[in-house]
């Protein structure tokens, strides 16, 4: 369970207005002091993370958030920290004074809504507060006899409005080849690859195959020619880095299905119609075209850093084009996307599904394409539409933009 990446974990975000006992709750439904309490309004200044193991849900993250209606001089960075962390929440948590629904409850419903993120809520203080109300779950925090029921209570609630694309995940690879076959996986051994072990989306991807009873190859670039030669049967699937797709697919007879890690995270993360959609716009560009690259994770940069660096040369390469791109990191993301003409996200291998959709959904609403690292590295390699004959209603969705 400790070892579960934030990634792969029901993330649930802990709402309400400040001096609601938000944190007191995750204190109670963790059984630890995880938060600092304190009868002062305010107390929670920043998103505090606590990983617990929900039986029968799984690993799980509680995202304790600074309240509403915070009047002090920091209350509307607190408050942007608290959004940021609704958008890659799973599931909400709405902790209330009693049942009482006043305006800063109606306003995280509001907000809840416009991002279709379920709710369950929280009546606190039952035992100062009289409870009329049957649309949520009565609690007192601070008393921990209460602990026991108040999870099954929660757990109940929990397994109701939890996302069918966590419960029901799909695979990230093991669908697209047959049990007992042979998928082979090329994985570069370059400077970037970290010492002593392999990338998340490698591992989750051999993961995935051994639990669809396939047989996994993993070899690096230099030996995957020779291999492919010695093999008896050839292999139903090959896997690489994006970084190397053109000379796998140079190496690779068109018989043989093949794709990248990075496409199949974003079929696994996001939505890979949508993703090969963007890619498709960069033949569109013009000059003076705003673009922005999008790191969810925070790693130092290397010299030939693939999204600062390596992406934006091919990109000025390919399109022979004056380019303006800018770089988010983190949870750093545009609130006003309008001046851009294409997002290009990284693979998502460090954040939930929850967040990639978020974001794919904001770029959506305000007109303006998305892609992905691969995605995009494929297209700009002229090698996107060989890469996407295993999914071949994306490759049509992706054909029509193409030709638009």
């Amino acid at each position: 369970m400790q070892s579960a990446p934030k990634a792969l974990r029901l993330q649930i975000a802990v709402l309400g207005r400040v001096n609601a006992g938000k944190s007191s709750f995750v204190n109670l439904v963790t059984g630890q002091n995880t938060s600092i309490t304190s009868e002062f309004a305010g107390t929670t200044t920043d998103v505090v993370e606590k990983a617990q193991e929900l039986t029968p849900l799984g690993p799980v993250l509680w995202l304790d958030t600074a309240g509403f209606a915070d009047d002090s001089a920091l209350g509307d960075k607190r408050l942007q920290k608290t959004i940021q962390a609704i958008e890659r929440a799973d599931v909400a948590i709405l902790v209330c004074n009693g049942d009482t629904m006043g305006v800063p409850e109606e306003q995280i419903l509001q907000i809840l809504a416009e991002h279709k993120t379920p709710v369950i809520k929280i009546f606190n203080k039952a035992d100062v507060h009289h409870i009329s109300s049957n649309d949520g779950i009565a609690v007192n925090s601070t008393d921990l006899s209460m602990r026991d029921s108040v999870l099954l209570k929660l757990k109940s609630a929990l397994i109701k409005v939890c996302p069918d694309d966590f419960l029901n995940a799909q695979p990230m690879l093991g669908d697209l080849a047959e049990p007992d076959s042979t998928v082979i996986m090329i994985i570069p051994l370059d400077y970037e690859a970290p010492k002593g072990r392999l990338i998340m989306p490698q591992v989750q991807a051999i993961r995935d195959c051994l639990d669809h009873n396939q047989n996994v190859m993993v070899v690096k670039e230099s030996n995957y020619k020779a291999v492919l030669e010695n093999l008896k049967n050839p292999p139903s699937l090959v896997v690489c880095d994006s970084q190397i797709v053109d000379k796998m697919v140079a190496q690779t007879p068109q018989d043989i299905k093949c794709t990248t890690f990075s496409i199949l995270m974003a079929r696994l993360k996001g939505d890979l119609a949508k993703m090969a959609q963007g890619a498709a716009t960069i033949s569109h560009l013009q000059d003076g075209d705003k673009i922005l690259i999008a790191e969810s994770c925070t790693h130092h940069a290397v010299d030939d850093d693939i999204g600062r660096v390596k992406i934006p040369n091919l990109l000025r390469k390919k399109t022979q084009k004056t380019l303006q791109i800018d770089f988010v990191s983190g949870c750093d993301f545009a609130q006003d996307l309008s001046a851009y003409k294409l997002v290009i996200q990284c693979g998502g291998c460090t954040v939930n599904r929850r967040e990639i959709l978020s974001r794919i959904h904001k770029c959506s609403s305000a007109g303006v394409a998305i892609t992905n690292y691969g995605v995009c590295i494929s297209e700009l390699k002229g090698v996107l539409q060989r890469v996407l004959e295993p999914f071949s209603d994306v490759y049509e969705q992706y054909e029509k933009v193409k030709l638009h």
